[in-house]
């Protein structure tokens, strides 16, 4: 899609680059950072001028309220590098309107379409030699906010800054992942804020995925935070089953994330012609499907991951495994159609890609 500029950032340039820092064939995820980022900041009621600056720390107060009460968001997206040279941003328009939920969800005045397109499409212009080349490779953007009031209340803060970084990365996962059902602790309930991407969705979740990873796990598959039921994410991933040729995904609610990536995977897989329900599956679903032989797929999804075959599901200490994704695989045919319209190797009939 084409994009028309329709409000002009000034930029900062950086004295040098550290681009020659990169191993550009161990792109870590979140080990480099490039060498510029969007500032816009937010005081007396209205957002200041947005500009572009070298990537450098920020200088906060201790009393800084998103360090005590939690008011910080984010967002995650790609641009990639298409086969014609031209650099591609994947569904931001999507994003922003994710990013619009998760600010009123945490009390946060929201930034402009203008301001947050524009600046994506301006960082990206500023440091397009950070995008890679390589086959699966990209530039993560990082949109986020946070409050700077400095404050040691709990209140709604007065001001805020709005802020992209990126960095370079190549493939998330290298081998299929081994999950555990989490039936003890939970991600997020009806009510709270699931659906959001905020800080605090995370770091709760740091601990019992830290526990799975103790038995020998990757990652767990959250289930929902009433009965511990029902199936709702995979570690920080949406999750597909392909259970008697259908795939099969939880339906969206306020406690499970309305994931870009999970969206353009269903829209892809009606294209292919095949079969997909957004229904509520559950624990007990899946081990009756395993031991039918029912059951043939399992992968998660998300920006960073793309798609993760799983090939092991712990439930209630028994591991049930699952076949490698072969090239005829529900999750290899999803990945290569949506990789083909990111990289431009075939016709974006959605209007995906954001032409920088």
């Amino acid at each position: 899609m084409a994009h028309t500029v329709s409000l002009y950032i000034p930029a900062h340039r950086a004295t040098y680059s550290r681009l020659p820092e990169v191993d550009w064939d161990n792109l870590e995820f979140g080990r480099y950072n490039s060498d510029h980022m969007l500032i816009c900041d937010y005081a007396d009621g209205k957002w200041q001028t947005p500009q572009v600056l070298p990537f450098g720390n920020f200088a906060l107060s201790p009393a800084t309220l998103s360090f005590h009460y939690g008011q910080t968001i984010f967002e995650g997206m790609k641009a990639f590098r298409m086969e014609d040279g031209r650099i591609n941003i994947f569904r931001p328009q999507r994003h922003y309107k994710r990013f619009v939920l998760s600010a009123e969800r945490l009390c946060m005045p929201v930034i402009s379409p203008e301001v947050f397109l524009e600046g994506l499409r301006r960082l990206v212009e500023i440091d397009k030699s950070w995008v890679p080349g390589q086959p699966g490779s990209a530039l993560y953007l990082r949109p986020f906010m946070i409050a700077t009031e400095a404050r040691l209340r709990v209140k709604v803060s007065e001001t805020y800054r709005f802020s992209v970084i990126t960095t370079p990365t190549g493939p998330y996962y290298q081998q299929p992942l081994r999950v555990k059902v989490e039936t003890n602790f939970v991600r997020a309930v009806k009510g709270g804020t699931g659906y959001a991407k905020c800080g605090g969705n995370y770091g709760g979740s740091l601990y019992p995925a830290q526990k799975a990873k103790e038995q020998g796990y990757d990652q767990v598959l959250w289930t929902d935070g009433i009965e511990n039921k029902y199936i709702e994410e995979s570690g920080a991933m949406n999750v597909f089953f392909v259970i008697d040729d259908t795939l099969v995904t939880p339906p969206l609610s306020d406690s499970i994330l309305d994931g870009i990536t999970r969206d353009s995977l269903i829209t892809l897989a009606g294209r292919a012609g095949i079969r997909v329900a957004e229904r509520p599956v559950s624990v007990e679903e899946l081990r009756l499907a395993f031991e039918k032989g029912k059951i043939r797929e399992a992968f998660g999804s998300g920006t960073a991951a793309v798609i993760s075959p799983i090939g092991t599901i712990g439930i209630e200490g028994a591991d049930y495994d699952l076949p490698a994704a072969g090239q005829e695989s529900m999750a290899t045919l999803l990945r290569t159609a949506l990789e083909n319209i990111r990289y431009g190797c075939e016709p974006d009939p959605y209007g995906w890609n954001f032409i920088v």
